[in-house]
């Protein structure tokens, strides 16, 4: 959200200046009238304003939840901009200008990640993104096995027990077996439990997440990729949350390692309505062999298609796409280009440091217990002691639900025991799970935000713990 006051103003300004001149490139046309938004609007316009006051204040420091990033105002008044011609970025005859700055935006994306050759698109969400990079792996199964004459059944799908639900789905939709590989104890993909499912599965692609969802887990891709060798499997990456992370310099060592071993996988996805500061309905696919794009080819009697250059609805499963992504997207890598060191990536070092700067506070109250590792990227969680699991998990709705009252806005998510130390729960099966506190840091503010948050936290716990466990 732009702030209020001359923030706001000189926002208006900005974009009644960049409206006016994208005017003046019409001003042949005969004049066209726009219907009118008179008082019946501006009332419709007040009632969806007072409506909107049912949501949580997603924009602001003190909501540290959900993955919830506000788009950066030049992303609001470019994508409001481009909204005027309202391009469709499937074919250049529906939008030139938003398709050169598409390709423009994903250039930019893939030499960030270290893709020198690569075909890639924008996409509507990091889900679809992931539908079209494991759509090309079937594609790849199907095309080798008549190459070779087989007719054997599909090859597998892995992934960990912490990769985003949405792989099962997909792998379902697409018909390709799916395979679970449990993680370890600090959430990332078990090596060893993914060599066995290696070794008694037939697995075609191994989906490595960089920044899981629940606890920005990085999976250990450059131990994973040495495996591919001996088993010839793809390896796509799921960086839909965590892959701006490639340009941040106070990761451990692990996480570090991981996103140094991107350039030698084999298809990678990213949202950039999350890091990357666009509104929602911006994914990106990005595939390391540009072959791939045989697989997308068709005839369409359309004669929308009238333009005889490539366009992007020719190396995208998806066909209409909003170009104002496209030009939102630019706008903000013009105004933030991804170099280390940049005012891009420091703000994602930024959020690091935040997520940190609260483990610390929470490490030192005891009336919390955190986890075996530390937050790898921007998110961490933390659960209420107790003597059991159901206990230390009321305490968790309990405090949530009082933090709200206090102005912070906190997340849940019930994870495995498992992360947190043994005996953490006397009483309790390391195989059992329990609804913990969670936080995503990820807004370049929350560093300078810490105290109050901890300030909240601490008088909705202190509101709490008595009454759930009076003795």
């Amino acid at each position: 959200m732009t702030p209020p006051g001359p923030q706001m103003e000189e926002f208006l300004l900005r974009l009644a200046d960049a409206q006016a001149q994208l005017d003046a490139g019409f001003t042949r046309l005969p004049p066209s009238a726009l219907p009118a938004l008179g008082a019946d609007a501006a009332a419709i316009l007040g009632d969806a304003a007072r409506r909107l006051h049912d949501n949580d204040p997603y924009w602001h420091p003190l909501y540290a939840g959900q993955m919830l990033k506000p788009p950066h105002p030049i992303a609001r008044a470019a994508y409001a901009l481009a909204m005027s011609v309202n391009p469709n970025n499937h074919a250049l005859d529906g939008g030139r200008a938003s398709s050169a700055m598409e390709l423009e935006a994903v250039a930019a994306l893939a030499s960030m990640f270290g893709f020198p050759q690569y075909l890639g698109h924008l996409s509507s969400s990091g889900t679809f993104a992931n539908l079209e990079a494991l759509w090309v792996a079937g594609q790849l199964q199907r095309e080798q096995g008549s190459a070779v004459g087989e007719q054997g059944t599909a090859r597998a799908v892995a992934a960990s027990d912490q990769a985003h639900y949405t792989h099962t789905r997909i792998s379902g939709v697409l018909g390709l077996p799916s395979v679970t590989i449990p993680s370890d104890d600090s959430g990332r993909m078990d090596l060893a439990a993914l060599e066995h499912a290696l070794r008694t599965h037939d697995i075609g692609t191994v989906v490595a997440t960089l920044g899981t969802t629940a606890v920005g887990a990085v999976d250990p891709l450059d131990r994973i990729l040495p495996l591919q060798q001996k088993y010839g499997f793809r390896v796509h990456v799921d960086a839909a949350y965590g892959g701006y992370f490639a340009l941040a310099r106070n990761l451990g060592p692990e996480a570090r390692a991981a996103f140094a071993a991107i350039p030698r996988a084999d298809s990678l996805v990213v949202d950039p309505h999350k890091h990357g500061l666009q509104p929602y309905g911006c994914g990106c696919v990005l595939f390391r062999d540009p072959s791939v794009g045989r697989f997308y080819r068709h005839d369409s009697p359309f004669t929308y298609f009238t333009s005889q250059d490539l366009h992007l609805g020719q190396i995208s499963l998806e066909c209409s796409r909003a170009g104002a992504s496209a030009v939102a997207l630019w706008a903000t890598q013009r105004m933030l280009p991804y170099e280390p060191g940049g005012e891009f990536a420091r703000n994602l070092e930024t959020g690091r440091e935040a997520a940190l700067a609260l483990h610390r506070k929470l490490s030192a109250d005891p009336r919390f217990v955190l986890p075996i590792a530390p937050p790898a990227l921007d998110i961490l969680f933390w659960a209420p002691r107790a003597l059991t699991l159901a206990e230390s998990s009321a305490r968790s709705q309990a405090i949530f639900d009082e933090a709200r009252r206090h102005d912070l806005y906190l997340a849940l998510a019930t994870l495995p025991a498992r992360f947190f130390p043994p005996a953490t729960w006397p009483a309790a099966s390391s195989a059992g799970s329990v609804t913990c506190l969670r936080s995503v840091m990820m807004k370049p503010e929350h560093l300078a935000w810490i105290d109050q948050i901890a300030e909240r936290l601490d008088a909705a716990a202190t509101a709490v713990l008595p009454r759930v466990n009076p003795h």
